[in-house]
């Protein structure tokens, strides 16, 4: 009798938002489910709500850490849902779930330095009213929830306006150095004690309930039973005093904090009695694999590019009418905020590379198209009438004579293209693709220049040595005369 195969490792993959405290939950979320056998990929810091709760819906993600309050003042704002069972409802009604709570609440709230609230007699929200000319830095998404600054605004009527958009690490900055007077605040941020922060009485209790949960996918109780209820274990476990404490570690007020693998490693073994191992890689390691996911964004993005684009500029050359079509498109295309377009792509094509690699296509379009207009355009008359004199037919006549004398333009097109794409690519550590823009968001999340520069430095360098590489290319490849008429017509 053959012996039965093991059954393979259930596989989930798990979201969380762009600050520490979401990222935290979902390594001891993944430290859980790896001790109940899963294989797991923990997509960290994949963006704002909006972003997180879309990738759960399309399946990109399996399960997240959020809060209730967010669920239901923020994403089914329209239903006025008072009760987390009417919330269950509505979830369910989705095809998903949500955890009991995990134990503790993180509420938005407005903190200013203890110093400057003192020296204005602030204690609650109220208070602001008497003081309309307070500048405040609000993050964005606070800055368009109805439970963030629009809300607050009518139902204090505070007479500021036009709070200053900013990233939440970033407002701390402008609040310590004095260029804005307020902040929202989270519950159990670090911050909030690390520089003395003064948290604003919520005297009409605007703020709802924001107890931690964790949101998933109902057929994960199919695919993974045993790991669910491992996950599930989680519920009532973690403290406020617990929650503050891990956001601490990471983001210590002298430097580099520990990273958020070891800390959810180190809670889950003090809190179940597991022995969990956090995996952690050396600085080389990180750079190599960054290295790789990088080129892969890049590489992949720009060979679709190349046979994309050179033959609508072959084309934009001969149909002249076309031609406008095609580069005016491209040309808008240009246009979109390459944020926007990595975010745009994501109902589509879900989240990882593949948005990624179709914004940073997209993106190259616009380079090797005009390129290859231009380098074909710019021909002399004489020496397209000599190949028509010698019976060349079309196609040979744009393979043996016209691309050839295009080829310094075309390949200056693909250049810019490239070199732009290692830039534009440091975006993808937004939505989870990886590469060197995830060292780069955890560092400016963390406020931690080290870690920012793991991946700025690494992905200068790659332009450098594709800037390098092109340039030894255009030598081999294109014949000086060529080179020396090509740059002979840049000049004129």
């Amino acid at each position: 009798m053959a012996q039965e195969a093991a059954e393979p490792a259930p596989k989930i993959t798990i979201g969380s938002k762009t600050f520490t405290e979401s990222v935290i939950l979902g390594e001891i979320v993944a430290a859980v489910a790896r001790e109940a056998g899963a294989e797991v990929i923990h997509q960290r810091q994949l963006g704002g709500t909006e972003v997180v709760w879309n990738a759960l819906k399309s399946g990109g993600v399996d399960l997240y850490p959020d809060y209730t309050g967010t669920l239901r003042v923020d994403l089914f704002d329209d239903l006025n849902l008072e009760t987390d069972s009417e919330l269950r409802a509505e979830l369910n009604k989705l095809g998903l779930s949500m955890s009991e709570p995990l134990g503790f609440q993180n509420t938005y709230a407005i903190g200013m330095l203890k110093g400057r609230a003192a020296e204005l007699g602030i204690e609650t929200i109220s208070d602001l009213r008497d003081h309309p000319d307070l500048k405040f830095g609000f993050n964005h998404e606070f800055l368009q929830r109805s439970d963030g600054w629009p809300g607050l605004r009518d139902a204090y009527r505070l007479p500021q306006r036009d709070p200053i958009g900013l990233d939440h690490q970033l407002s701390y900055v402008a609040l310590t150095s004095g260029k804005i007077d307020a902040v929202e605040v989270y519950s159990t941020d670090a911050k909030i004690a690390q520089l003395g922060l003064t948290v604003l009485e919520d005297d009409r209790n605007f703020f709802p309930d924001y107890s931690a949960v964790l949101v998933y996918r109902q057929d994960l109780a199919e695919r993974a039973p045993e790991v669910l209820r491992n996950i599930l274990t989680l519920e009532g476990a973690i403290s406020e005093e617990q929650m503050r404490g891990m956001n601490s570690t990471a983001e210590p007020p002298e430097g580099r904090g520990e990273p958020e693998s070891v800390i959810a490693v180190e809670f889950v073994n003090e809190k179940f009695g597991l022995s969990a191992v956090a995996t952690t890689r050396s600085l080389a390691e990180r750079i190599w694999l960054r290295t790789k996911q990088h080129l892969l964004l890049v590489g992949i993005s720009a060979i679709m590019a190349i046979l994309t684009a050179v033959p609508l500029g072959i084309v934009a050359t001969k149909f002249p009418a076309v031609g406008r079509v095609i580069l005016t498109v491209v040309g808008l295309l240009q246009t979109i905020p390459s944020l926007v377009l990595f975010v745009l792509a994501i109902p589509i094509f879900d989240i990882g590379m593949t948005p990624a690699i179709v914004a940073l296509f997209l993106y190259s379009l616009l380079p090797i198209v005009r390129n290859t207009h231009s380098g074909l355009i710019g021909i002399p008359r004489g020496v397209r009438e000599s190949a028509e004199v010698l019976g060349l037919p079309p196609l040979a006549r744009m393979r043996l004579v016209e691309l050839p004398l295009a080829a310094p333009s075309i390949l200056a097109g693909i250049k810019t293209a490239i070199v732009i794409n290692v830039g534009t690519a440091t975006l993808g550590g937004f939505i989870g693709a990886g590469g060197y823009g995830e060292p780069i968001f955890a560092g400016l999340r963390k406020q931690d220049t080290w870690l920012m520069l793991e991946g700025a430095i690494p992905a200068a360098v790659m332009a450098l040595a594709f800037q390098t590489l092109f340039d030894i290319l255009e030598r081999v490849i294109v014949s000086p005369g060529l080179r020396h008429a090509s740059s002979s017509h840049s000049e004129n």
